[in-house]
């Protein structure tokens, strides 16, 4: 199982393959049905930003208050590298209820479907379930609109750096409909695409 965000488009993917090496197929796309902050990532507590990178699902929450809840692992090692000087913040989740203040909400019927799908995987020993949050679909198109976003950006050197790094991830996944395996570096927070030995 694979989760896919975009921000931009107000989109979340489900994506399944029956096992391990197979590509996978898109199960369903979910509205996203509320929005706080801005494109960009999440770099302090209270930005009221949406995280955008490499994450994965970690804790289950069955009696949220906001319906059903899927807890993602922000900070990863490339948050914590690049928000030093901050608090950086957490609980950032994918929920029910359409409310948030830095989370993926969607409707109270899909996220029970994507709670459950989620759980299943986990517990066939899919450990973590992967979630990548992006600012929006990552084609020719979707990096021309950043670059020009990002120009008009106070934050444009974080932005332009990120979008750049998260890139090949997005255009791996197009390619092979598998997920594309990353290496963060501790100390400076930079993601680098792993080729499978078959790509």
């Amino acid at each position: 199982l694979y989760l896919r965000a975009f921000k931009h488009e107000g989109e979340l993917e489900m994506w399944a393959a029956d096992g391990p090496g197979e590509a996978m197929t898109l199960v369903e796309t979910y509205p996203i049905c509320a929005a706080s902050g801005e494109l960009g990532p999440k770099r302090r507590q209270g930005d009221e930003q949406v995280p955008e990178g490499l994450y994965q699902i970690h804790r289950f929450n069955g009696w949220s208050g906001y319906h059903m809840s899927l807890r993602v692992n922000y900070p990863n090692a490339s948050d914590r590298a690049r928000g030093l000087r901050w608090k950086l913040g957490g609980a950032i989740m994918v929920h029910g209820d359409c409310v948030t203040i830095g989370c993926i909400p969607i409707q109270n019927a899909p996220i029970e479907e994507v709670f459950l799908a989620t759980l299943d995987a986990s517990r066939a020993g899919k450990q973590r379930v992967p979630i990548h949050i992006f600012p929006r679909r990552m084609d020719a198109r979707g990096m021309a609109y950043l670059e020009q976003y990002a120009a008009q950006d106070k934050r444009r050197e974080d932005l332009e750096v990120l979008w750049k790094e998260l890139e090949p991830f997005y255009i791996y996944f197009e390619t092979h409909h598998q997920v594309p395996d990353a290496i963060i570096d501790t100390k400076t927070g930079v993601y680098t695409l792993v080729d499978s030995p078959d790509s």
